[in-house]
């Protein structure tokens, strides 16, 4: 990885180098030549003033051709054109061996507008000239066009000298910027290096911090942020592992059921409640084969089928006669036993567990406990590779890319304050559901309650043009409740509907009083809940739309928090709703007395 890494910067580095030189040749090179063509038409410009300060003799070739070699001790080179394109007299070549001029660019400018310019090949002297003709009236006779040019060699050999100059700084400048970025990169790749270990390390579950670096730059933070993080999942597996000891002590004394029975079908472990299940004696029971204590053909079956090899047999049977009780049977083979046990054949497990329990509870934990760990790890999975993503990125060349960087990086705080938002959430939840959320109670007034809230979504709905109307009369009578956790209930259901809500639509927030309790309604115009769903919005993480409330930055977990939190109160909450029409969310609250 350090040397793919070290190569990738190395190029990028010469690449850019390599095109900033470019650059500054092509730039160069235009911004030389412009110069030069001014300066020449400039030159040009006098020469021609003079020319016609002291104008020629048209009617005595000699004395014209002498009078165009005294003007080209100037350095530029002078011709005489007649008004046929003939030319009379010429400071560099013979004229009369010389081709027509009626059509150089030049000529027919002059003869046309009076005085005309041109940069081209001479065909006549086989290389590029800048051209400055006028026009000239002798006292008698047709006009004339006198014609002065200059060579574009000396541009040439200046950018000939600049390029070699060009060079050798370039290669100096390569070659001592390649022999620091050898240092840097070489020291930027060790330190990911180390990053690399440490994560793989984490991974193994080594949670030994990173010792610290000197320099203060975004690998020294990202080094602080994944020793912190290091630090709280050390913290966060210990507690998981004393929770897994005091899960396993209320196992050992838990009411339901468990007996163990190794591959020769026999009892080798069962507990009280096991036995009062099947109302015989404890120390009956162990050592005997199944089949003399077990008299329930579907048990037996699963217990088969569980010796069998099969995993994951569930089934509901009821025991007893005079006062029959339901339960779940659970079977699962198991690999290995004490060493006393007889050992299965081979590819066969060495027995099985059974486990009876009380079905409707039962089934009720373990469909939360399976939808709360699929929800969350699809929750967190998102947010984490687009981390994780983007910081390859980064660490892959795009830190050095100004326009991209600073991107990358919001788009990284976003989810990892999407991961917080979720964390709060589930912590909050867990808080509630296990009954330690502190509620203080005392007299709330609606008005007030409905008004704090109110002020906040109003900033929301104003984004949207969404109308926001307030419904609820000033002598309601006040509710008993925690005032913080009443606006949380109906700040959620307020941006549910600003969410869920098109542009230009409407909410309402009403409040009715009846003769125990104060009910509060939120009802919007928005896209409306399906009959099949409105069971289940209120589970954890269920959504609607889940695209919607992620794009919005929803956790799936308000009207969960909500709920629980209007039950607290000893309320109920609910929803009407249509599809195309909008929803109207209710929850009631006790009237304080």
């Amino acid at each position: 990885m350090r040397a793919r890494l070290f190569w990738k910067l190395g190029l990028t580095y010469v690449a850019l180098l390599l095109g900033v030189l470019l650059a500054v040749d092509f730039y160069l090179a235009r911004v030389l030549r412009r110069d030069y063509l001014r300066a020449a038409n400039d030159t040009l410009a006098s020469l021609t003033n003079l020319a016609q300060a002291r104008p020629p003799h048209l009617d005595d070739l000699a004395t014209l051709r002498a009078w165009a070699e005294w003007l080209a001790a100037s350095g530029a080179r002078v011709t005489v054109i007649d008004h046929a394109g003939r030319v009379l007299a010429d400071s560099a070549h013979d004229p009369e061996t010389m081709e027509n001029h009626a059509q150089r660019p030049e000529i027919v400018q002059a003869f046309s507008s009076g005085a005309g310019q041109s940069v081209r090949h001479s065909a006549t002297l086989g290389r590029d000239l800048v051209y400055r003709a006028v026009r000239y009236q002798p006292s008698a006779g047709p006009p004339v066009v006198i014609r002065m040019a200059l060579p574009l060699a000396q541009i040439d050999l200046s950018l000939a000298e600049l390029r070699r100059r060009l060079f050798g700084a370039s290669l100096v400048m390569l070659l001592l910027g390649g022999g620091a970025s050898l240092v840097y990169f070489r020291a930027f790749a060790a330190r990911i290096e180390r990053l690399k270990d440490f994560s793989r390390r984490v991974a193994e579950g080594d949670f030994r911090p990173l010792p610290g670096e000197r320099a203060r730059d975004e690998l020294a933070e990202l080094a602080d942020t994944l020793n912190e993080t290091a630090r709280r999942l050390d913290g966060t597996i210990r507690s998981l592992s004393g929770e897994r000891n005091r899960s396993s002590a209320i196992l050992r004394s838990m009411v339901e059921g468990v007996a163990v029975i190794d591959a020769g079908q026999k009892i080798v472990f069962s507990n009280r409640a096991f036995s009062e299940i099947l109302s015989l004696d404890p120390a009956a029971i162990e050592g005997r084969p199944v089949i003399e204590v077990v008299r329930h053909t579907d048990l037996l079956e699963l217990i088969r089928r569980a010796l069998a090899g099969e995993e994951g047999l569930q089934n509901d049977i009821a025991l007893g006669i005079v006062h029959p009780r339901s339960f779940a049977v659970t079977a699962a083979p198991v690999q290995a036993l004490e060493a006393a046990a007889p050992a299965g054949a081979a590819g066969k497990p060495a027995g099985a567990v059974v486990v009876l329990h009380d079905v409707s509870e039962l089934r009720r934990l373990e469909r939360v406990r399976q939808d709360f760990v699929a929800n969350v790890s699809h929750e967190f999975k998102t947010p984490l590779t687009a981390i994780q993503g983007f910081a390859e990125t980064l660490l892959g060349g795009a830190l050095e890319d100004p326009r991209s960087n600073r991107r990358f990086l919001e788009i990284i705080r976003e989810h990892a304050a999407r991961l917080a938002r979720l964390t709060d959430d589930l912590l909050k939840l867990a808080r509630i559901e296990a009954g330690k959320l502190e509620v203080q109670f005392s007299a709330v007034g609606v008005l007030e309650l409905v008004e704090r809230c109110a002020e906040v979504t109003l900033l929301k709905a104003s984004r949207k043009q969404i109308v926001l109307e307030i419904d609820v009369p000033a002598g309601l009578p006040a509710v008993l409740g925690d005032a913080l956790l009443l606006r949380e209930v109906l700040q959620n259901l307020l941006d549910n509907a600003i969410q869920y809500t098109p542009e230009g639509g409407r909410i309402r927030v009403s409040a009715t009083a009846g003769e125990h309790e104060v009910i509060l309604t939120v009802a919007d115009t928005g896209i409306g809940i399906p009959l099949a769903d409105q069971e289940r919005i209120f589970e954890r993480f269920y959504r609607v739309d889940a695209a919607r409330s992620r794009e919005a930055g929803g956790t799936g977990l308000g009207l969960s928090i909500a709920k629980h939190i209007v039950e607290t109160h000893g309320g109920r909450l609910w929803v009407e709703s249509e599809v195309g029409h909008g929803s109207a969310f209710s929850f009631s609250i006790p009237l304080a007395r």
